[in-house]
């Protein structure tokens, strides 16, 4: 069901928080730098209106502010780490300030509803405190020598400076999720965010500077840089001074970022595409399976990377859960991201659409069926040509496009009549992120979650794909690229580890009984 799209005025929320018509690209933390680069304008995918621009960071200003962080690096990390800790708290403690204008400039942006882009700020703050008490938790273990009187233990140092790529479908929060982190654990971060969403990070960084301020921490602990791959592409990969990457993007993204990383022996955290599934039993609460499912398929308007994109569904209920979920889609209040009663907003942009309609020509292409939606909205209030109606499909497995993450709200239906058949079925895809299986049977659930169950970082029992909690760690496998952010014991990523073997004998024995004497 269509929403109209009524215009808001979102100047006092521009004023609070510091976004100016035209926007510097650069910052250091405490100070923003003036930036000469290419102007990028920012839209609303909502109402294709132009909401301000930024003068694009150049290779020379990315210089200057890696000389800052390698300067700022020797001070930080020598910072006690619960002192650390305290800055971070102030942070969060300033995003609760914002959190209703961060969000509503997430929604405007990006395209979220407004009650995700809450969501999205609650989880920044969310992550400081957790990144607050992981400050005094970052441990080592004691280790029993073999040797008589020598005493082993491991510790972690941190790593240095950390490149934080971000995608524009959480353009805030991932950047917590990394940044929170590395700054407890003494490194100091430079961010690289989406050029689609630059003014959510402009925000960001204006939020925090006080902070910063206040508490006298160098410039150079927090930095922001904002310019095309033109300038921060594969040269950014290949800095030798940056010792992690944590990219967040397309799989294609991620192959080029693991090469070219990989080849200075450097470390990435990858944060990739999904393709994520959910198991629906013939013993399932079809109720809470039908909330789970469409929240998944459609929240984010289908651009999560935890998005449900296939379900699999016992035959002996698909008839009856494939038109509850018709019902469902038929009630999805469809407009303007800021308005309270609207479900799904835009897509971030027209080329997001097209691929949503080239996806939909594959699968009927390769013998698929849409069941319901794939229009493209138009008229009044949908001028920026971003609205699309949530796609349900039936499909097989093993089609090419069912194979692929499609960016955008299109959910595939198949059968399956064997537990055994539907977990193949479910791994049978290259992405490992998101998994659910809808279940009151113990050894199903169980089986699911055992070594032969579900191949992705993520599987959950009787709740969906997306929502994720800070508390564990957040990543996948295969395709999705390994990587792990957030909570759980996510800071060793941003950390070295070391070995220490201290002797407080007066001889010196060797490991393993080897004799050697002179």
């Amino acid at each position: 069901m269509k929403t109209q799209h009524p215009d808001h005025d979102l100047s006092a929320t521009f004023k609070r928080l510091g976004i100016n018509d035209i926007n510097e690209g650069a910052s250091t933390g405490r100070r923003w730098i003036p930036t000469n680069g290419a102007i990028l304008e920012s839209y609303s995918p909502g109402n294709g209106k132009r909401i301000a621009s930024v003068k694009q960071a150049e290779w020379d200003d990315y210089q200057h502010i890696m000389e800052l962080a390698q300067q700022a690096f020797k001070t930080w990390r020598m910072v006690p780490a619960p002192k650390r800790g305290e800055i971070v708290r102030q942070i969060g403690d300033e995003l609760r300030r914002y959190k209703d204008d961060l969000g509503r400039l997430v929604s405007y942006e990006m395209g979220k509803i407004y009650q995700e882009g809450l969501g999205e700020v609650q989880e920044m703050i969310d992550i400081a405190d957790f990144a607050v008490g992981q400050s005094r938790q970052l441990y080592g273990a004691t280790m029993h020598s073999e040797r008589p009187r020598h005493r082993m233990y491991d510790q972690y140092h941190p790593l240095g400076v950390v490149g934080v790529i971000t995608a524009f479908n959480f353009p805030v929060a991932v950047w917590a999720w990394n940044t929170m982190l590395a700054l407890v654990t003494g490194n100091v971060v430079v961010w690289k965010p989406s050029s689609k969403v630059p003014l959510c990070a402009i925000a960001v960084h204006n939020i925090i500077a006080g902070v910063l301020e206040r508490n006298d921490v160098s410039e150079g602990v927090v930095n922001l840089v904002i310019g095309s791959s033109k300038h921060f592409g594969d040269n950014l990969l290949a800095d030798k001074r940056l010792p992690l990457i944590s990219c967040t993007g397309s799989v294609a993204v991620g192959r080029r970022v693991a090469r070219i990383v990989g080849e200075r022996l450097g470390r990435s955290l990858l944060e990739l595409g999904g393709n994520n599934a959910i198991i629906i039993s013939e013993k399932a609460n079809l109720d809470m399976a039908l909330m789970a499912t469409v929240f998944g398929a459609v929240g984010t308007a289908g651009q999560r990377c935890t998005t449900t994109r296939r379900l699999i569904i016992h035959s002996s209920v698909y008839e009856t859960f494939k038109e509850k979920l018709i019902n469902a889609y038929k009630q999805i209040r469809i407009g303007c991201p800021l308005e309270p009663d609207t479900l799904v907003g835009p897509l971030i942009d027209r080329a997001a659409v097209e691929a949503f309609l080239f996806a939909q020509q594959q699968l009927v292409n390769e013998g698929g069926t849409i069941l319901y939606g794939g229009q493209v909205l138009e008229g009044p209030g949908y001028e920026s040509g971003c609205y699309v109606v949530p796609v349900l499909a039936e499909a097989q497995n093993h089609f090419h496009i069912v194979q692929e993450e499609t960016f955008a709200p299109i959910l595939y239906l198949m059968k399956y009549d064997s537990i055994d058949e539907a977990i193949e079925m479910h791994n049978a895809v290259p992405q490992g992120l998101s998994s659910a299986i809808f279940s009151t049977d113990l050894m199903e659930t169980e089986r699911f979650l055992s070594h032969e169950g579900s191949d992705c970082g993520i599987a959950n029992v009787n709740i969906g794909t997306s929502g994720a909690e800070i508390g564990g760690a957040f990543g996948g496998e295969k395709d999705t690229g390994g990587g792990r952010e957030s909570g759980s014991d996510a800071w060793k990523t941003y950390m070295r580890r070391q070995t220490n073997t201290i002797n407080f004998s007066s001889q010196l024995p060797l490991a393993q009984g080897i004799k050697f004497e002179l």
